[in-house]
C-alpha cells in the first residue's frame, strides 16, 4: 500500500506534501515516514494518508477563469470595430 506523507516543518506552519512511502499498514507507514521525513528533526509533525483515500479535483468551473481581468481575455480591436459600426449606422 502506498502512503502519502505530509509534514509540518514548525508548529503553526501548514502541512506540505513530503513524498510517499510503501508500507503494508499504518504502523509500518509511521515508522518509514518518521525515518524518511523526521529523523533529523526536520519535521514537527507528520500526516500519513493512504493514497486511495485521496481525491483528485479536475475540471475547474468557469467561475475561476478570470480572463475578464486580463487584457488578453477579449479582443479590444473587435469591440472597437463593433462600436464604430454601431455609431456610423445611427
Amino acid at each position: 500500500m502506498i502512503w502519502e506523507v505530509f509534514r509540518q516543518e514548525r508548529k503553526g506552519q501548514p502541512f506540505q506534501h513530503a513524498g510517499s512511502v510503501e508500507a503494508p499498514d499504518f504502523r509500518f507507514a509511521e515508522i518509514y515516514g518518521r525515518e524518511q521525513y523526521g529523523r533529523r528533526g526536520e519535521s514537527e509533525a507528520l500526516w500519513l494518508v493512504p493514497r486511495e483515500h485521496l481525491s483528485v479535483v479536475e475540471g475547474w468551473a468557469d467561475e475561476f477563469d478570470l480572463k475578464y481581468r486580463r487584457v488578453d481575455g477579449y479582443s479590444i480591436k473587435a469591440r472597437l470595430k463593433e462600436a464604430r459600426e454601431r455609431a456610423e449606422s445611427r
